[in-house]
């Protein structure tokens, strides 16, 4: 099974910039997609179709703004859209889809771009961690697949020492990835690659920062220790161009 997830900072956009072609000739059974910023109304969902996939799609109540999709191969047996927190549900962030085999979480965290965005932000990292707990007690096989805004380690991050009181790599953030991780969570990428450096899955618009690799890796798929065993593969796809992001992609033997 191949899983990809993306933020694609608007999927008009990153549509009008090749996306549909590139799905194609990936063809990932499960695509998950963060920061849509659209209405499925403003979709051209037919393409998706033609590509074989069922979708869904929660998009935010704010226009233009967050949301997120799955696109299946397969049709779910179930679709959560939610996790039951109004603030969140309000910005599509958080859906689930499960099949006999594993349940698919496709998450879109708050960025800390402002100390009000902050504030939501660590509020967030306090109510999810319980929901990803729940839902892991319920679901044996669980992938949790998205862009959490933050990073985890130094090694994550271009210049650690100059964002050390940055929103995305605050010690408090990074404390907490240590015990979703801890909660019964292997990320993917780091099992596979554990000192691999200059992996980043996210750069700013600015400085040239995507061409000199100042980067930072924020976008994750992270699987149950049920599933840790089942990892085939992981990586990211730097060199793919629709947003500021790239792609994420991870394969289990199932």
């Amino acid at each position: 099974m191949k899983l990809i997830g993306y933020n694609v900072n608007g999927i008009r956009a990153a549509m009008n910039k090749g996306l549909l072609d590139w799905l194609r000739a990936e063809n990932p059974d499960i695509f998950c997609l963060n920061e849509i910023k659209a209405t499925v109304d403003q979709i051209d969902t037919e393409a998706f179709e033609a590509l074989g996939y069922y979708h869904y799609w929660y998009s935010a109540t704010k226009k233009g703004y967050s949301g997120t999709a799955i696109l299946s191969k397969r049709k779910p047996n179930h679709v959560q859209y939610g996790c039951g927190k109004e603030l969140y549900d309000n910005e599509g962030r958080v859906m689930r889809v499960d099949f006999d085999e594993l349940s698919v979480v496709c998450n879109y965290f708050p960025s800390g771009s402002s100390d009000v965005r902050q504030g939501i932000k660590i509020k967030f990292l306090d109510d999810i961690l319980p929901y990803y707990q729940q839902v892991k007690n319920d679901i044996k096989n669980l992938v949790i697949i998205g862009d959490f805004n933050i990073c985890h380690r130094p090694i994550d991050i271009h210049d650690p020492k100059g964002n050390k009181n940055t929103s995305g790599f605050l010690i408090e953030e990074r404390e907490w990835m240590d015990r979703f991780f801890d909660a019964g969570f292997t990320d993917s990428y780091r099992y596979l690659h554990p000192d691999l450096a200059h992996q980043y899955t996210w750069w700013s618009y600015r400085a040239n920062a995507r061409y000199n690799n100042k980067g930072w890796r924020i976008d994750y798929q992270a699987v149950s220790e049920t599933l840790k065993s089942k990892i085939i593969g992981a990586g990211c796809m730097p060199d793919v161009l629709h947003s500021d992001h790239c792609p994420t992609w991870l394969e289990l033997a199932i």
